[in-house]
């Protein structure tokens, strides 16, 4: 046997056993004769370095330490579930589905544990582990590569066993957990070692995954569970059972109990079963997922908003405990929502210990009574976040406090505002420090002022050092003042003074974007720049005058002209305005030649193939064109993208919009 096929023949002998004993957990040689194996693996590609390949078991642990994740776009988006939480609720889901179907068409379900981790994307080209991505939002994630390769139940090559071709590409969709005992070992060597320790496992699943050491992945004992084929070439199945099938025949990993059931009376029978044997599991699952097993049924249903109709998360009754309202505490967000919260007597419930939980708004506190000092009634939502579901009120001994909504913000004082009909109370200072980190990263970001290379960690870095107090300060920061921070040289600090600077020009619109007022994207930012043409007209424009504006309702005109009378921001903008940040556009002349979408009004939803949201609306408007926020009677046409959102493209159908993609734009743009 030459050198290459000893190799050979030690990687397949390597991967079998490694997927014996990782996948199917029923292995066949003992750790002593694994590791005699491996080590001859190690020494054989030592001594003959070009015959190391990427698949390799010898390549799962290694990599430089990255500096950033890089991101990935999904081939296909990468959906969450919507929720049921009873049985009607179920029968409703099922009953909506055959509305839309013909009238018999048999319905048959795969159910699954719904496994409490972070879903992961996984790509083989060829049969090789080629690249693997967090989910991210759905449509963009991370590239976490890397960090895959040293989760041991992740197949580095397909067919992990048997003599099945592997496709030429497969995109397969998973979710990367810790089963309960390694992550209460886990916990444990940590607090050990002083470091870091996690609330529950899906916490420690998502932290180890992320981290840009690949090594410090590889020591935290991470498992796999998959569910799904994304996308794939040469792959022709048009059920979900099959595809469980065709996945454990491929070695990767699937959870044990999935079942295959004629009806919904049988998935009851089987998510019965699920909730009463979940603490015997090993590892965290909040409920079910319930599919179609016809795949194209499911795509032939297709979507409400991003939740696809063909299957839905039957989630677990929430557990509970009681214990005392102790005070409430608040949180204030970066478009300056005031967060009210449980300060609570430490109390476990469903095996996490739970100090603060959730009071929704200060509408539902008075609605329930709830008071400080009260024996409340605790539970984790879905399993994952805690809540107050209300007092025992006959536990009472009269010392109880009602608790009023603030009147001025917790953390800068300012007077706060609720608008009507809304059921939050706002903070609309725009200097407050509880908002300045997450309002300084808005207003560097790309879809608003666009200041390169400055995102969340500098963001966060520059507040702290008190170099920024509001969002005008990045216009009077110097060299020295960066030079002062750890991470910047020379160049690096150069490099973002004249970010700051090329900043100063951009269009109005993107300035609009960039305050945070509240209701105001880029596209209501869009409409507002090209109808006042500056800053100081929208500042004196009345709620009046801002709702004759086509496509502005009520409440973003009560937002803007709320913002603007707050001194503070008031403040702001004429820092801005000192430093030279452009206050207005320069009213261009229509554009000579035709302007084939002269006197249409557009709405955009979805993810166009080409263009953002932003450059589409540039793209209508500079063809003559309007684009609106919302739909209406007066819309023309709805763009529709991936994803479309539900408000927006059910109105449509219902007022008869005539609906269109991003190609048939381009052509109307054309003159076509």
């Amino acid at each position: 046997m030459s050198v290459q096929e000893e190799i050979q023949r030690l990687r397949e002998l390597i991967r079998y056993h490694n997927y014996r004993y990782h996948v199917l957990d029923a292995p066949e040689i003992s750790d002593a004769e694994y590791d005699a194996l491996f080590q001859r693996l190690k020494a054989l590609e030592a001594e003959h370095p070009e015959l190391i390949t990427p698949d390799s078991p010898t390549q799962r642990v290694g990599g430089a330490v990255l500096e950033r994740f890089e991101k990935v776009r999904h081939p296909r988006p990468i959906l969450s579930l919507a929720n049921v939480f009873s049985e009607e609720e179920l029968r409703a889901w099922e009953e909506r589905n055959r509305k839309l179907l013909p009238d018999g068409t048999p319905l048959d379900y795969v159910v699954e544990p719904k496994i409490d981790g972070l879903t992961v994307v996984l790509t083989y080209v060829n049969g090789v582990f080629t690249q693997g991505a967090t989910r991210g939002d759905g449509e963009v994630g991370e590239d976490v590569t890397a960090n895959l390769r040293t989760v041991r139940q992740v197949p580095l090559r397909i067919p992990v066993v048997g003599n099945d071709p592997p496709p030429p590409r497969l995109v397969v969709r998973g979710e990367a957990y810790m089963a309960l005992a390694d992550f209460e070992a886990f916990n444990r060597r940590q607090e050990e070692r002083g470091e870091k320790t996690f609330a529950n496992p899906r916490n420690a699943a998502a932290g180890s995954l992320r981290q840009l050491d690949p090594s410090i992945t590889a020591s935290r004992p991470l498992r796999l569970y998959t569910y799904a084929i994304v996308d794939a070439d040469g792959v022709d199945i048009t059920r979900q059972w099959d595809v469980l099938d065709y996945l454990k025949r491929m070695g990767f990993p699937v959870a044990d109990g999935c079942e295959l059931c004629p009806n919904l009376d049988a998935v009851m029978e089987m998510y019965r079963v699920w909730e009463s044997e979940r603490d015997t599991l090993g590892y965290e699952i909040d409920g079910v997922v319930i599919k179609i097993n016809d795949l194209r049924i499911q795509d032939a249903l297709g979507f409400v908003g991003k939740d696809p109709r063909g299957a839905v998360a039957f989630k677990f009754a929430a557990r509970q405990a009681a214990t005392k309202l102790l005070a409430v505490g608040i949180n204030v967000g970066r478009t300056g929502t005031l967060n009210p919260y449980a300060i609570l007597e430490p109390v476990a419930v469903g095996g996490v210990t739970i100090k603060q939980a959730t009071l929704h708004n200060f509408d539902d506190i008075a609605r329930k009574d709830i008071r400080v000092g009260d024996t409340v009634i605790i539970q984790r939502a879905g399993d994952v976040i805690p809540q107050v579901v209300g007092p025992v009120e006959s536990l009472r001994d009269g010392d109880e406090q009602p608790i009023a909504p603030p009147t001025h913000c917790p953390v800068c004082g300012e007077p706060v505002y609720r608008a009507e009909d809304e059921v939050a109370y706002y903070c609309v200072n725009a200097s407050c420090p509880a908002q300045l980190v997450r309002k300084v990263e808005h207003f560097a970001s790309r879809g608003a002022m666009d200041i390169v290379g400055f995102g969340s960690r500098l963001a966060e870095q520059f507040v702290e050092a008190g170099l920024l107090h509001d969002v005008a300060d990045f216009y009077y920061l110097t060299k020295e003042q960066i030079l002062g921070l750890e991470g910047f040289a020379d160049k690096s600090a150069e490099n973002l003074l004249a970010a700051i600077e090329a900043s100063k020009n951009r269009p109005l619109q993107r300035l609009l974007t960039a305050l945070g007022i509240r209701h105001v994207g880029s596209v209501v930012a869009g409409i507002l720049a090209e109808h006042f043409g500056s800053i100081d007209a929208l500042m004196a424009a009345t709620e009046e005058d801002l709702q004759q504006v086509p496509g502005l309702g009520p409440y973003t005109a009560q937002a803007v002209v709320e913002f603007f009378a707050s001194p503070s921001n008031r403040a702001v903008i004429e820092k801005l305005r000192r430093a030279g940040v452009r206050m207005a556009d320069v009213r261009a002349e229509a554009p000579a030649g035709p302007q084939p979408l002269a006197g249409k009004t557009f709405v955009i939803t979805g993810t166009l193939p080409t263009m953002s949201r932003d450059e589409a609306a540039e793209f209508i408007r500079a063809h003559g064109g309007k684009v609106t926020d919302s739909v209406s009677a007066k819309t023309d046409y709805l763009v529709v993208g991936a994803s479309p959102g539900g408000t927006k493209y059910n109105k449509a159908v219902q007022l008869g919009i005539p609906m269109i993609d991003e190609a048939a734009l381009r052509r109307m743009a054309e003159g076509g």
